[in-house]
């Protein structure tokens, strides 16, 4: 084992447990740092308090007179809990989180000093906005960015800072974040969804949409990950053999919790309770030493944010307990990567899940209203929907065999099946009483004790039906939710609107009862979306041939999937819709396909660096040292020598051939950039970069194993997956 490789294992098995604070209860510690409802009641006046809770519950804008009394007593809840800063905390189109921290502290004449905390510090900032993705919205010398304050999601306290969430726009309104557009998808949703549920309940006056997300992600040692430059860097390993134990015996998933991992969970927990992230279930994922944890379902903004501060405190927690957290949905070849299935679902102001049967042919019918405008919308925008997932990270992940496949479907179950075929047989035209009678009774009637024992599942589906939720399964570990979420939502709106619009004209029109006219339009939704209805095993090939007949798109890379958020289609929908201009499409476009390059890039770079510094010098020096043991024997064995020195010198030729396809496959990769490089359009360097520079990093790493299985563990200097994924 190398010098390098043995300290980090000896750092790892000599490390002494992190001290957790024993028997606290979850619920006395949970809110304890944000200034949720509870501590607005009391730091609040009566007006700042209903004028907070107007703006979360119906988008009312707050005077500017309440916010500084909001700002006053916001600033007096931090003080009291050590807090020293604040900052407002928002998501730039990096993909993460960002914060610049100002001091309370403010000088006043005389030469004192006091705490400064007011409405203009709580609204609105202006940060620096000129190192930030834009897409060209903005040139570079006009750096102006304003955060503004999301009243939405409540302010929290992580360290000293007091965190305000807020979102990112231009100087001239365009959305610089993932918050703005998502804000926006959920306006509209609510709109249209409470349209359609005041067909089935005039009480409903707002739909609100739900989000349960679930983190996957892998631990791994410190120590052990400083000696792999590709983890440091890329987030993943860019080579590595697999080890001869992996995940085949299944003896991880759901398994008994590693102990130091555990420790690891409960810190965190106890964090996420005091900063009001409601986590419930933890559990040994498939690969080892990856894990779960998932949370209670909560308002989609508030869940994105949630997910979005959870992997920034996942980080903290592990560097305090010496690990090292992966999100990269494939860090590991050779075993299972990491997902963050997005569990959705629609919920009215009267407590009703619009995606959960009722007791009466009434509810099931409301239920089946949504339940098949969700399908149908996905039918329609299944190439947008696959563009929401795309990225260089997850290109790994889809199609894998513990991934859905790039092909976008949706799985109901047999059962559900069943039930959408009959309402598909019902005669054309009006429906007659007698059938209205049959689907009532006998169809949707029935609709709750079919989902009862509905246990089918499909691991291979990407977006799928589990009771009284969709999950989108395709979602990366690595993503924010944002832009899946703002898609999902705006498609299910637009669907939503466009069937109120139908439903009303057969009721005007053709003079049909409202029931009548929700069923024909069903019947023809049903129709219509048949084709994204897939139950079988979404890895064969069977299903990219069946799914190409059938019209669905199969977008296996990012730069192909991309193409579909700039389509006059997308284009269109966003503006329909209010979600974003066709300026802000773009620009995101822009941001992501350089992106997708740029992380190809990186990776490239590491990976030559790593094979032609670390692997190729040290296989030279074993191979050197094979040469002298040759020539030893040759001096001893002389007449048998090639007898005695066959295998030796049958692993001096194999190891020459490695390097030279190393080296050779490394220089052609270069070559390759360099050629990329020299375009100007972004959307073909993106494609050259895919096409071309990509392809010979499985080369590269392909012998670079070969060479860790040939090369002496003394002198190999990465540390390797055995040691990497079995340390605990």
């Amino acid at each position: 084992m190398s010098t390098l490789r043995f300290h980090a294992v000896k750092e790892t098995f000599n490390r002494k447990p992190y001290p957790i604070e024993e028997n606290i209860r979850r619920s006395d510690l949970f809110g304890k740092n944000v200034f949720n409802e509870t501590a607005m009641r009391q730091y609040l006046t009566k007006d700042a308090y209903k004028s907070v809770m107007s703006a979360i519950e119906n988008g009312t804008k707050i005077d500017r007179n309440i916010a500084g009394q909001i700002s006053a007593s916001m600033k007096d809840w931090a003080l009291s809990k050590g807090v020293t800063h604040y900052t407002h905390w928002f998501q730039p189109l990096t993909g993460i989180t960002a914060e610049k921290h100002d001091a309370f502290f403010e000088t006043i004449e005389g030469g004192r000093a006091i705490e400064k905390f007011g409405a203009g510090e709580l609204v609105q900032q202006e940060p620096d906005a000129s190192s930030f993705p834009n897409g060209g919205i903005r040139n570079t010398f006009e750096a102006r960015g304003y955060t503004a304050w999301d009243p939405t999601s409540p302010a929290f306290i992580w360290g000293t800072t007091l965190c305000i969430p807020t979102i990112f726009v231009s100087y001239t309104g365009e959305a610089l974040d993932n918050k703005t557009p998502l804000l926006r998808a959920l306006h509209e949703v609510d709109k249209h969804a409470t349209a359609v549920a005041k067909y089935f309940d005039k009480n409903v006056t707002k739909v609100s949409a739900s989000l349960g997300w679930e983190q996957e992600y892998f631990l791994i040692d410190k120590a052990l990950a400083r000696t792999r430059p590709d983890i440091m860097l890329t987030g993943r390993t860019l080579l590595g053999h697999s080890s001869a134990k992996g995940q085949q015996l299944d003896d991880h998933y759901f398994g008994s919790i590693p102990a130091r991992a555990l420790n690891y969970m409960r810190d965190l927990e106890t964090e996420c309770m005091l900063l009001g992230i409601p986590v419930k279930t933890r559990h040994n994922e498939v690969a080892p030493n990856q894990f779960e944890l998932a949370p209670i379902y909560e308002e989609t903004n508030l869940a994105v944010d949630h997910n979005s501060l959870l992997m920034d405190v996942m980080e903290k927690i592990a560097d305090r307990h010496n690990f090292k957290v992966l999100f990269h949905e494939k860090p590991f070849a050779g075993v299972n990567g990491s997902g963050k299935h997005n569990n959705w679902s629609l919920a009215t102001n009267t407590g009703v899940n619009l995606l959960a049967p009722g007791k009466t042919p009434m509810k099931n019918l409301e239920f089946l209203t949504f339940f098949i405008n969700t399908i149908k919308a996905v039918n329609d925008n299944e190439e947008l929907l696959r563009a929401a997932i795309a990225s260089a990270s997850n290109d790994h992940r889809l199609g894998a065999n513990e991934a859905p496949p790039a092909i976008i479907s949706v799985f109901i179950g047999s059962q559900l099946t069943t039930i959408l075929d009959a309402l598909e047989k019902v005669t054309k035209g009006k429906i007659s009483p007698q059938e209205m009678t049959d689907l009532k009774l006998n169809v949707v009637g029935k609709v709750p004790e079919i989902l009862l024992d509905n246990t089918d599942r499909n691991r291979t589906s990407p977006f799928a039906f589990t009771g009284n939720k969709f999950e989108f399964r395709a979602v990366g570990s690595l993503a924010n939710c944002a832009p899946s979420m703002t898609v999902l939502n705006t498609i299910v709106a637009k669907q939503l609107k466009d069937f109120k619009v139908s439903v009303d004209a057969l009721i005007k029109d053709k003079k049909l009862k409202k029931d009548d006219a929700i069923f024909n339009i069903l019947r023809e939704y049903i129709k219509d979306s048949k084709r994204i209805r897939f139950e079988g095993n979404g890895y064969g090939d069977e299903w990219e041939k069946e799914a190409a007949k059938r019209g669905l798109s199969n977008n296996k890379t990012t730069p192909e999937a991309l193409q579909a958020k700039i389509s006059k289609k997308t284009i269109a929908l966003y503006e329909e819709m209010n979600i974003m201009s066709k300026v802000e499409v773009e620009a995101r476009h822009e941001i992501e396909t350089e992106e997708y390059t740029l992380r190809i890039q990186i990776e490239a770079r590491v990976l030559g660096d790593i094979a032609r510094n670390h692997v190729v010098p040290t296989a030279i020096k074993y191979q050197n040292v094979l040469i002298e043991n040759v020539r030893g024997l040759k001096e001893i064995f002389d007449n048998d020598f090639i007898k005695m020195a066959g295998e030796q010198l049958k692993m001096i030729e194999a190891i020459s051939n490695h390097i030279e396809k190393i080296n050779s496959g490394v220089s052609n990769m270069i070559e390759a950039r360099k050629k990329a490089n020299k375009i100007t359009d972004s959307i073909k360097m993106s494609f050259a970069y895919c096409n071309d520079v990509k392809p010979y990093f499985d080369e590269i790493r392909y012998h670079c194993d070969k060479l860790e299985l040939l090369v002496d563990d003394e002198l190999w200097p990465l540390t390797k997956y055995r040691e990497m994924l079995f340390t605990k």
